[in-house]
């Protein structure tokens, strides 16, 4: 008889406890579940639509955006053929605005490529512009019933809580060994759920910000972490690099009636977005007169504006701003892509990054996640 070596023991229990987790979470999820109007009417587009828009967004936040998409942009045809600023307008206050640009290139690929229809096979899927894994399991699963897994950061961490695993989740060989360990436990006739259960469970009950849920949780006999208390030690995750930091100053150059706006060149941060005009450092007044001065601009009053500052994955911009007050709009020396836009369009049709919120709120508009905070469903 072979002797188990303790690398044996630990694979097999890993695998004992990997092989009780669908029967209490299916049952838990069927009692648990959020309605949500994504869940409720999972069609292909719709589901690949709401997963896009919750990557990096909450729940809450994405249901008014979701509902609102999709009464503008039914299908993947209209989705395929919709103005780049009126789709970027719809996502305003979203962030992370490459999701809606690969959303319309991946919709004119289908078009393209597959007819107007969403490919079901889950290899056919990532090869669609912006679906990577997770997303690829998710459509699948939920919308074609496929057996695939949808691993994001809130199934990591429940696993990685389930087994004890000291792995950093934040290796992607880790989530490639995490989808490989589910795939097989995967109730074929459910998979979808399963993978909706799990992410509703890392979402409402194993936490990623103060304790779990315990007592809520199915798992809970069996869960490494409750039965020994060491919840906060898991998930492990390798320190992020610092951000660096952007002083700029941001002027909001205007009449009565219009605003100056810069659009953001097609590449890079906030890529086709638009912004006011900025410079890069923190400016004193005598600097901002100096600039006006070099663009031509006659400035009536300048009003200093408080400090702002905005965080991106990778950076901060740490911001203070000034309008500026004029009679009239003229041009401003030989930058191209500055526009003279009536305040009342902005709302309707040029899309500004909540980064700009605190000086967009001086316009008297709503932008992004502020309208939205008013919308009721």
């Amino acid at each position: 008889m072979k002797q188990q070596t303790p690398r044996n023991i630990e694979v097999q229990r890993k695998q004992e406890l990997l092989n009780r987790i669908a029967p209490g979470l299916l049952t838990w999820y069927d009692k648990s579940r959020r309605s949500l109007p994504w869940r409720e009417e999972p069609t292909p587009y719709r589901v690949w639509v709401s997963e896009i828009m919750l990557q990096q967004t909450r729940v809450e936040a994405v249901k008014p955006y979701f509902a609102r998409f999709m009464e503008r942009l039914p299908d993947i045809e209209a989705l395929a053929e919709v103005d780049d600023d009126e789709l970027l307008k719809l996502w305003e206050g979203l962030g992370y605005y490459s999701r809606a640009r690969n959303l319309k290139a991946a919709a004119q690929q289908i078009v393209t490529e597959y007819g107007g229809e969403m490919p079901s096979d889950y290899r056919e899927l990532l090869k669609l512009k912006g679906i990577g894994s997770y997303t690829a399991g998710a459509v699948s699963s939920i919308a074609f019933k496929q057996p695939n897994p949808a691993v994001d950061g809130n199934v990591l961490r429940v696993i990685a809580r389930l087994l004890e695993d000291n792995s950093d989740i934040s290796d992607q060989s880790v989530k490639k060994r995490v989808e490989d360990d589910l795939r097989p436990v995967m109730p074929k006739d459910r998979p979808g759920d399963f993978n909706q259960a799990l992410m509703e469970l890392g979402a409402t009950v194993c936490l990623p910000n103060g304790a779990p849920k315990c007592s809520n949780c199915p798992w809970q006999e069996f869960c490494l972490v409750g039965l020994h208390g060491t919840w906060q030690q898991y998930p492990k995750k390798a320190e992020k690099k610092a951000r660096t930091i952007e002083d700029k100053t941001i002027l909001v150059i205007r009449t009565s009636k219009q605003v100056v706006l810069r659009k953001r060149p097609k590449r890079g941060l906030l890529a086709g977005l638009y912004e006011f005009p900025a410079m890069d450092k923190k400016a004193s007044l005598e600097e901002v007169r100096e600039w006006l001065k070099k663009q031509g601009v006659e400035a009536v009053r300048i009003e200093k504006l408080p400090e702002s500052k905005h965080i991106f994955t990778h950076k901060e911009w740490h911001m203070t701003g000034y309008q500026v007050l004029v009679d009239e709009l003229e041009p401003m020396g030989q930058d191209e892509s500055l526009l003279f836009v009536e305040t009342q369009e902005i709302e309707r049709n040029y899309p500004i990054p909540s980064a700009f919120a605190a000086y967009s709120a001086y316009l008297k508009i709503q932008t992004g996640i502020q309208k939205m905070k008013g919308t009721t469903l």
